[in-house]
Formats: C-alpha cells, structure tokens, sequence
C-alpha cells in the first residue's frame, strides 16, 4: 500500500490508454453478469424444483392434454400424497406484447403443492368465493400497476390464440382478488392465476382436460419409482403418461433452447481472452516505456521483489477497478427490472456470481501482469540505465 501513489502516477501517465483499458475490461464484467442473469433464468426451475415433486405430462408431448378423471387414479396410487393439475392458458392482454404466463387451476390444491407461493388468506378466500377470481403474480401486478393502474378488484380482460373466447363474449374477463409472493429470491411471480372450473364451463373445446399434474410424493427417495408406477397405471391406454422429476422436466424444458452452461462458458472464455490479451499487452507496454525508470528504482534500492509488486499492482488495480465497476452495473442495472418479463420470469444476478466474478477480476490481473512484472524484476540495472535517452 505504501506504493500505491507510485501505481497511481504511472497509471495516469497515459490516460487515454489507461481509461480503454478500464473500460474494456467493464464491459467484460457486465457482459458476465447479464449472461449468469440470464443462465440462472433458464435454469431457475432446476435449481428450486422441489425433491418431493413430480411432473406428470403426456408421453407424447406436453403440449397434448390429459383427462382431468387421471387426477382422482395418480392419488389413490401408493406413495402419492397430493396431485393437482394446470393447463396453459396463454393469456394475452390488450396487445401481444402483454403475453403473460397463465394457468386455470384449483385454488387450495395450487397453493398446497406450490408452497413457495404465498397469498393472505383473505384473498384465498375471496378467490374461493368469485368465479371470475384470479390471482397475480407480484412481479406482474407491479408491471401493470405502474402502467395501467391495476388493483385489487380490477376486472382484466384476456384474450388466448389457444382457447379462444368464451360464449357471448369478445375476451375472458377476470377479477384481481389477490397478489402473491415467493418465499425466497428467484420464486416465479409472473404467474396470472384463476379458476379451472370458469374456465371448464366457458370453453368451447377440450372440456374434461388438463394439461398436466403436478405430484407430492410422500418419500423423496421413492420418487422414480412412483414416477415408474404411474407411467405404468396409463400404459396402452388412450392417453399415455410421462412422470418425472419436476427437476427433471425444467432441465428438460431449459435444454430445448440448447445448452445454456456451455454457451455461457463459450462466449465468456472468448471474452476473457481478448481481455487478457489486451490487458497483458497494455502492461507490457507500459513497462517498455519506463525501462530506465525502473532501472533507477533497482539502483536506489527497491528490491526484484518490490519492482515485480510494482508492476503487478499495476495490473491488478486496473482489473479490479474495471471489474469492480463493471460487476457493480450489471448489479444495478439487473436489479432495476426484468427488460423481458415475458420472456425470463425470474432474472436476477445470484450472490455466487458476483463472488465468482470478483475472484475473476483478480485472476485476470494477476495473469495480465505476470509477465511484464517477470520481466521487469529480471531487468539488470546496467541494460536498463543503457537505454535511458
């Protein structure tokens, strides 16, 4: 630290330089936490899927129903202690770009098996007693809140390219009798709620059926083999069955838009290496220019030792500045707002991935600087003197 106003001074030397270099390497950091923002999107499913759950769709794809009789069978099953179902509504509110994630489904049974969203129970409640109830999402609700005003006891009007509308009517309308939230971070409140049975009795198509069931299973470690149990209780029937993990289907369901580790991992390493590139021959550069200098700092006394941390801090200030700074945007910025609510309900930057981009910024100065602070410690005091003027 005592040398940190020797680090300042030659950093300011060049300012221009000195100021890309800071800024190239930002850059670098805040593309690496928009795109763990963006991994932790497409794999939020995997990592809060519950052990004790269960996802039971058609075997052939999920987008086929099933009959909603399957309910009452999958629970009489040894080992299972609660099911429920969903079906996607595909909502869309006054225009395609107001695309939102909702689900017909049976209030108590929800919210039993989906712990980890919370509603007061005066809104259960109300929700139970108005067939036209629905239930939103905080992260919804405070969307539309904010841009058109809505509040308990809204009526929203949703049109559905899936369903259509119901008889007599242009749109399906809804009334807001509740908003939800989720036990912890990354808990997907974007969901917009409401009643199976209005929803049955109003479609013109496809009554009876569900889209797919959601299952408790009263042992965790048993779960593939009632997962099995069931897949077998609908063999050669008219609508076979696919049980798995709900772990199992959202890793599923995130690898349908391919692999997103590995191209993460792809385009950060290409990232990081034209950062190191660049940083590495910024200090390079940096110590040629001051060959004497460096000489004279040898022949007053500073130390191999001393001229290699020199340099070194050099380049670890620079990294961990722009690092720093670059981690701090992308921070703030995510925080700010999802700018695809549609698209990614659940967009955060985690903990972990500030902690490993922080680890990240030191690497890279410690590796851009390694060689010019070799370099400037093997430096003999009689060549680099030989250069001056």
């Amino acid at each position: 630290m005592k040398f940190l106003h020797l680090t300042w001074s030659n950093l300011k030397r060049r300012k221009l330089r000195t100021a890309l270099t800071l800024l190239s390497i930002l850059v670098a950091f805040l593309l690496f936490g928009f795109l763990c923002a963006i991994k932790e999107a497409f794999n939020a499913g995997v990592s809060l899927a519950n052990a004790d759950r269960l996802m039971v769709r058609h075997k052939t794809s999920i987008i086929q129903s099933l009959p909603v009789s399957y309910e009452a069978r999958i629970a009489s099953l040894p080992g299972v202690s609660a099911v429920t179902h969903m079906s996607w509504f595909g909502g869309i509110y006054k225009d395609p770009k107001d695309f939102m994630a909702s689900f017909p489904v049976e209030p108590e049974k929800y919210l039993d098996m989906y712990k980890e969203f919370i509603l007061p129970p005066e809104q259960l409640k109300a929700w139970k007693e108005n067939r036209i109830g629905a239930v939103v999402g905080r992260t919804t609700f405070d969307r539309f809140a904010a841009r058109d005003g809505w509040k308990i006891g809204s009526r929203i009007p949703l049109t559905s390219p899936i369903w259509g509308s119901p008889p007599n009517a242009d749109q399906w309308e809804f009334e807001i009798v509740g908003v939800y939230d989720g036990v912890k971070k990354g808990t997907d409140t974007t969901q917009f709620l409401f009643r199976y049975d209005y929803f049955d009795e109003a479609r013109e198509k496809a009554k009876g059926m569900v889209g797919w069931y959601g299952v408790r299973v009263q042992n965790p470690d048993q779960a593939p083999e009632i997962a099995k149990r069931i897949n077998e209780e609908f063999a050669n029937s008219a609508y076979e069955v696919q049980a798995e993990t709900e772990a199992a289907m959202a890793q599923g369901f995130a690898q349908q838009m391919g692999d997103i580790g590995t191209i993460l991992i792809a385009v950060l390493s290409a990232v990081f290496f034209t950062i190191l590139l660049v940083a590495g021959n910024t200090m390079s550069q940096a110590v040629r220019e001051r060959v004497s200098e460096i000489g004279t700092l040898k022949a007053i006394g500073f130390t191999n030792a001393g001229v290699l941390w020199l340099v070194m801090g050099e380049s670890l200030f620079t990294s961990i500045v722009g690092g720093f700074i670059g981690l701090g945007l992308a921070w703030g910025l995510i925080s700010a707002g999802n700018p695809v609510p549609n698209m990614l309900p659940i967009f955060y930057l985690p903990v972990r991935d500030v902690a490993t981009g922080a680890f990240l910024a030191v690497v890279l100065g410690l590796v851009a600087g390694m060689l010019p602070a070799f370099s400037a410690m093997r430096l003999k005091i009689a060549d680099a003197l030989r250069r001056t003027g």
